[in-house]
């Protein structure tokens, strides 16, 4: 046949198809749910994840891909003996004294991990409170939007001075220039003098409930036996970080007094560690994904195979009218095929809108702070995948009719 031809057997094919599935809307529909069910879910799962996912990049490059925290680290055996591995002022020391390639160091310590209870007037909220020296600004990235950060007199002379995250603004009911006002922390009062600067959420956790006082106030809150401190750093240019890292774990191993074969007491983390424990769930989800998005769509499959078998029992006679009339047996094979590739693209496509609003739905309703991203690829690559189904599971049953003699065919009852 010349290209005209087939043209027009293409379009003859899937005018009668649509005609098909219109006069069978219900069972049309059912058909499809199968196919609809399979690609809203990987869809609103790779939107959900793939928009989390630039929000997180896009908030750790705010944090600073240069930044480098050290915590101390003790594994379940050490703390069923009694074992607590801990870093302390005189380690920071240390590596002040002892590693030039630091170019800027801080210490933190956080205190009431589980949440303070902070009061302003009538109105209370938890929060959580670290204790910081004047550098921790410059290592951490907070900037000020009111007032200042602690300073290294507030430091020295262990002042209640606080500097707060800006969702205490609004939990507290606090004026919208807060600075100079007193809050309520563990019974003791301190006086506001700054404000940072908003930076979101980041793994769907409030960025901005936190509260920022001088190190030594904090140390004299939790007493000596509490003291537990991580220690955050910004290498100099061009140093190699690995080769830094292991200087610092044998120099804080040494003053540990750890053995050779003694397991590990620090570790570290960075912007690109967590970036990728990110993507192993990432990649642990889309297993899943995958998992749930193959069962559905090989029983969506199925359902268009048996509807198809129906579809071309009742027409059984229709097609010896057809073929007695001069149609083809290419013909009639193209439009059996093309209504199974339209019931499952169709399917495709309703379950691309589906996907595409649950996901919006639920990040709105989750609060992630990201809005979902379907790259284009996902999106044709579910349509791509859907027409493979209706090829693949509609090919028999469009044989089986393309085959029929127009004598038996006519004959059926």
């Amino acid at each position: 046949m010349t290209q005209a031809e087939w043209l027009n057997l293409g379009w003859q094919s899937l005018r009668s198809a649509w005609l098909s599935i219109r006069g069978h809307g219900l069972r049309s529909l059912l058909t499809m749910l199968g196919i609809i069910i399979g690609v809203a879910a990987v869809v609103t799962v790779v939107a959900m994840m793939n928009g989390l996912s630039a929000g997180i990049r896009s908030q750790l490059d705010d944090l600073g891909s240069d930044m480098t925290t050290i915590r101390a680290m003790t594994t379940p055996e050490q703390q069923m003996l009694g074992i607590q591995h801990k870093l302390t002022e005189a380690d920071v020391e240390l590596l002040r004294a002892k590693v030039p390639a630091i170019a800027d160091l801080t210490v933190a310590m956080p205190a009431f991990s589980f949440g303070l209870s902070v009061v302003y007037g009538r109105k209370s909220t938890q929060s959580q409170l670290i204790g910081a020296d004047s550098a921790y600004q410059k290592v951490i990235r907070i900037y000020p939007a009111q007032g200042r950060f602690i300073n290294k007199n507030d430091d020295l002379k262990r002042r209640r001075v606080v500097f707060i995250g800006p969702s205490l603004i609004k939990k507290l009911n606090l004026p919208a220039k807060p600075v100079g006002q007193f809050i309520l922390l563990s019974g003791d009062w301190f006086r506001i003098i700054g404000v940072g600067e908003t930076r979101g959420s980041l793994f769907g956790l409030d960025q901005d409930n936190y509260l920022i006082t001088p190190f030594s106030t904090v140390k004299a809150m939790n007493g000596p036996d509490q003291l537990q401190v991580e220690i955050s750093y910004q290498a100099k240019a061009g140093v190699d970080d690995n080769m830094l890292q292991q200087q610092i774990r044998q120099l804080l191993r040494q003053r540990a007094h750890l053995a050779a074969d003694a397991p590990e007491h620090i570790e570290f983390i960075t912007a690109e560690k967590t970036r990728e424990q990110f993507g192993k769930v990432l990649n642990s989800v889309t297993t899943v994904a995958a998992a749930v998005v193959g069962v559905s769509l090989l029983v969506g499959g199925i359902g268009v195979m048996n509807i198809m078998w129906v579809s071309v029992t009742e027409r059984t006679r229709e097609i010896g009218i057809v073929k007695a009339l001069g149609a083809s047996p290419a013909f009639i094979l193209w439009q059996f095929l093309l209504e199974a590739v339209a019931l499952s693209l169709a399917g495709g496509l309703i379950g691309l809108a589906l996907g595409t609003g649950i996901a919006w739905l639920l990040s709105s309703m989750l609060a992630l702070g990201d809005s979902p991203l379907l790259p284009w690829w996902a999106g044709a690559l579910a349509l791509g995948f859907t027409s493979c189904i209706g090829i693949v599971f509609g090919l028999a049953p469009a044989l089986k009719a393309a085959r029929l003699e127009p004598v038996e065919a006519l004959r059926y009852e």
